[in-house]
């Protein structure tokens, strides 16, 4: 079957659907979602989304914060572009569109302070700011007619011009092939615009604080399609998630400790300011760096993030979800530190993009975080990446809406999925042993510290197993299993490309065999291209 739009919409966190939000008023929108529309890293994101709000705070302070935080390498243009934006947007999601942020007794807006900012300017809901963001755009996009939404959609790979054999200059892309995981059949999906908005890679890592559905998809996708990627060696690992047994992937959100929380050792000893002025509110990639050293000095399972002194009044209130949470799990955060563990949280890098968000493939956009802008650097300010997904949405739906009224011929014809000799897959086992076995060795040998003996090592395994999947892929039908594990391999394989480039310590990125920052030869970008 295929379905025709004017724009095709990969993704549906706050970047997907602010995107199609925009693109309506210019054409028919198809969204598609490899789960329910509901599932994604937005959904997930407690903290909140920076911005410049305050009359103590001002876009120089929001673009100073960002660049102190990034370690030298943001894009000073992008980040006066966000941070100036910003304001403008976050507005619009509350009187336009009906986003409920938490306010204080008189009425104002309630800011938070996290991590490496340097005043409050973090908009809230309480502790659950992505599910109000994304309950409010979705309740738009359900109801608007120019948008389709089709979900248990999980893309296969995109159909451009080249691949196709069209004579086209530039490289154009033409939509994707979609697997609709309900039926097992592959639909084909045309599109004058498509745009990449599948969030993040934390699946790549035996720890996360994810979704299930953060496989890299879209990064891989467009790396094969021939659009670059950079910076991918920058992954960053959230300090805190509850560490219990039952807890899957739980995050506690940086704003506790913005409130006065403690990180502890099992002994009971605050030991954050013997790694940083700023204590328990370092920059994240610090806090990870300070609370693995810890653990692996003291032998450790855990430390402990101590919120006692806040109250039980004041948790209730503030961090409503990640109380009741805890609680279920017998912890009760007003009475008892609670057990964290670091886990891989966010990917500072991505696809290249420009400050449209396009890509080097005409036609094909890409935001959030599968995309590369320049504004995090070597590693992200807290809570800036739902405004960055906010910005590059809007200017990429912008410029998406320009090609879809400049395109005057019809698409080409696009040719049906052809499975080939694809036979039904016969030991399932093979996809379920080499996900584990990547996620075990990113875990240990690509993780919060790195070496150049760890990096060969997942050098040699990586290449492997892109060999054995690759010939699996192209012998069995296809499965969104088999899809996402053909994705975190490739993914896998370019942080790690990423990482064995730069031979420094900067940001997320620590190489115990480099623990100096070198500015002389790698103050840059790693790109890499397919």
């Amino acid at each position: 079957m295929e379905h025709r739009s004017d724009f095709l919409v990969i993704g549906s966190g706050i970047a997907g659907l602010f995107f199609a939000l925009r693109a309506a008023r210019h054409g028919k929108v198809i969204l598609t979602t490899k789960r329910e529309m509901t599932e994604s890293s937005t959904r997930y994101a407690q903290g909140g989304i920076a911005s410049v709000w305050s009359p103590d705070d001002s876009p120089e302070k929001h673009a100073e914060d960002t660049h102190r935080a990034g370690a030298g390498i943001c894009h000073p243009d992008t980040v006066d572009l966000v941070v100036r934006s910003g304001p403008t947007l976050v507005r619009e999601l509350i009187e336009k569109w009906g986003v409920q942020f938490s306010r204080m007794n008189g009425g104002e807006i309630a800011l938070g302070r996290e991590g490496g900012h340097s005043v409050r300017r973090v908009l809230h809901a309480e502790d659950q700011t992505g599910r109000e963001i994304a309950r409010a755009l979705l309740e738009a996009a359900r109801t608007h007619p120019n948008i389709q939404i089709h979900e248990y959609a999980c893309a296969i790979d995109l159909l451009t011009s080249r691949k196709l054999g069209v004579q086209s200059q530039p490289n154009a892309c033409l939509g994707a092939y979609i697997l609709e995981t309900r039926t097992g059949e592959v639909h084909t999906y045309a599109a004058t615009a498509t745009l990449l908005a599948t969030g993040g890679t934390g699946k790549v890592y035996l720890y996360t604080s994810n979704p299930d559905v953060a496989t890299g998809d879209g990064i891989a996708m467009g790396f094969r399609a021939g659009v670059s990627v950079a910076n991918m060696e920058f992954i960053q690992f959230h300090p805190t998630c509850l560490y219990h047994p039952q807890a899957k992937s739980f995050l506690i959100t940086e704003a506790l400790r913005g409130e006065g929380a403690i990180l502890r050792t099992p002994g009971g000893a605050a030991f954050m300011k013997r790694y940083h002025e700023m204590a328990d509110l370092a920059p994240r990639d610090i806090v990870a760096r300070a609370i693995d050293t810890e653990m692996k000095r003291s032998g450790a399972e855990h430390l402990f993030l101590d919120a006692t002194k806040l109250g039980g009044d004041f948790l209730e209130k503030r961090f409503p979800h990640i109380t009741k949470t805890c609680r279920e799990y017998g912890i009760d955060p007003a009475k008892q530190p609670i057990p964290i563990v670091p886990a891989a949280h966010y990917c500072c890098g991505g696809l290249v993009t420009d400050p449209w968000g396009g890509t080097s493939i005409e036609g094909l956009f890409a935001t959030g975080e599968c995309a590369f802008t320049g504004l995090h650097g070597a590693n992200r300010l807290a809570s800036n990446s739902l405004l960055e997904a906010l910005v590059f949405a809007d200017r990429a739906a912008t410029k998406a809406g320009e090609l879809v009224q400049e395109k005057k011929a019809p698409s080409p014809s696009i040719p049906a999925w052809n499975p080939g000799g694809a036979g039904e897959p016969d030991e399932l086992v093979v996809v379920t042993h080499n996900w584990d076995e990547i996620r075990r060795f990113m875990w240990d040998y690509v993780g919060i510290v790195r070496s150049n003996k760890r990096l060969e090592r997942a050098r040699t395994r990586i290449h492997n197993l892109l060999l054995e999947i690759d010939e699996y892929y192209w012998n069995f039908k296809v499965t969104q299993d088999l899809i996402e594990l053909r994705n975190i391999a490739l993914v896998a394989d370019l942080i790690i490309r990423c990482a064995q480039v730069r031979q420094e310590s900067r940001g997320l990125h620590y190489n115990a065999d480099y623990p100096y920052t070198d500015d002389a030869h790698f103050k840059k970008d790693t790109v890499v291209k397919p």
